[in-house]
């Protein structure tokens, strides 16, 4: 019950990197956001510098500066890495990460605001945010989350949260069902 550190990978590391496993589901649409987040920084930069070439002011100060804003921009739209496993689901960020054990799970809370946020608690304390959208286009992470949270429920620790996952499990349903319909041109 709860979390089983041997099910994570124990694979050494190359480069810093995870090798996938297949008890191990990722985010699979992370590596673009990745590659978004990295242009628009480096756009910025480029955008800055030329601007300041094309005005006749370009200076070091300038360009330490604009070097600055853009590793800043690159910092709020880098997505962070959600991976899960039997058992467990982990945030990481550039900065900090945690980890839940979804079997263990207390609270599943849903808040409204600029950017939609998925809180988890489980009972040993951990808490983990993510952007719902994670789980949406990534179905693999939300079943290892229901599952879970499945067990939580039945042992009697998830008490509040069981509509937000239902309301994702929809919504996964009605995105697999729309890309059916278009595949097939019933739209």
């Amino acid at each position: 019950m709860g979390h089983d550190r041997t099910t994570r990978d124990t694979a050494p590391r190359s480069g810093g990197t995870r090798r996938a496993t297949p008890d191990i589901a990722t985010d699979r649409t992370r590596p673009a956001h990745v590659r978004t987040a990295a242009l628009s920084a480096s756009a910025l930069f480029v955008l800055l510098v030329l601007l300041d070439l094309l005005d006749g002011t370009p200076g070091m100060a300038k360009t330490a500066l604009w070097a600055g804003l853009s590793a800043l921009l690159y910092a709020v739209l880098h997505p962070v890495r959600v991976t899960a496993g039997p058992g467990w689901l982990a945030v990481r960020g550039l900065w900090r990460g945690g980890h839940v054990c979804t079997g263990l799970l207390t609270a599943v809370r849903h808040s409204e605001g600029v950017a939609a946020r998925l809180v988890l608690c489980d009972s040993l304390g951990n808490r983990v945010e993510l952007d719902p959208r994670v789980l949406v286009d990534n179905p693999l992470l939300l079943h290892r989350l229901e599952v879970g949270a499945r067990r939580a429920r039945e042992a009697g620790l998830l008490r509040t949260g069981c509509a937000e996952l239902r309301r994702l499990a929809a919504r996964v349903d009605a995105a697999a069902a729309r890309g059916v319909f278009e595949a097939s041109g019933l739209r």
